[in-house]
């Protein structure tokens, strides 16, 4: 399966194959018809906890990536997102951060990479 990470501000197009919403908050003044998704993974979301710490008290980034995969590990919201994935050819994760680098799609990306191979 194609991975893809896209900010979902940015028109939805086709070649998007399956879209995923992986934020927990939704993002200010988009609507569900300009989203469309086709699923919300709020429970594959960095904790509100982990977001404001990273977001608002120079938490770094590479603290970022270790306390986020940790609540992935802990919990079973990926184990859903996996079995949603199951199948598709494309799949594009939607994340609504500035920073297209450093935001928790790129992370759950390269853990569902990661444990694809």
């Amino acid at each position: 399966m194609e991975l893809r990470v896209k900010h979902v501000y940015d028109e939805a197009a086709d070649a998007d194959g399956f879209r995923v919403l992986v934020d927990r908050l939704w993002p200010r003044g988009l609507s569900k018809e300009r989203a469309a998704l086709d699923l919300w993974a709020k429970d594959v979301a960095p904790s509100s906890e982990l977001r404001r710490a990273f977001h608002h008290e120079g938490l770094s980034w590479a603290e970022f990536e270790s306390r986020y995969r940790a609540e992935l590990a802990a919990g079973d919201g990926l184990a859903r997102l996996r079995g949603e994935l199951a199948g598709r050819s494309v799949a594009t994760l939607l994340f609504a951060s500035h920073d297209a680098e450093h935001n928790g799609a790129v992370v759950l990306r390269d853990l569902l990479r990661d444990s694809a191979s």
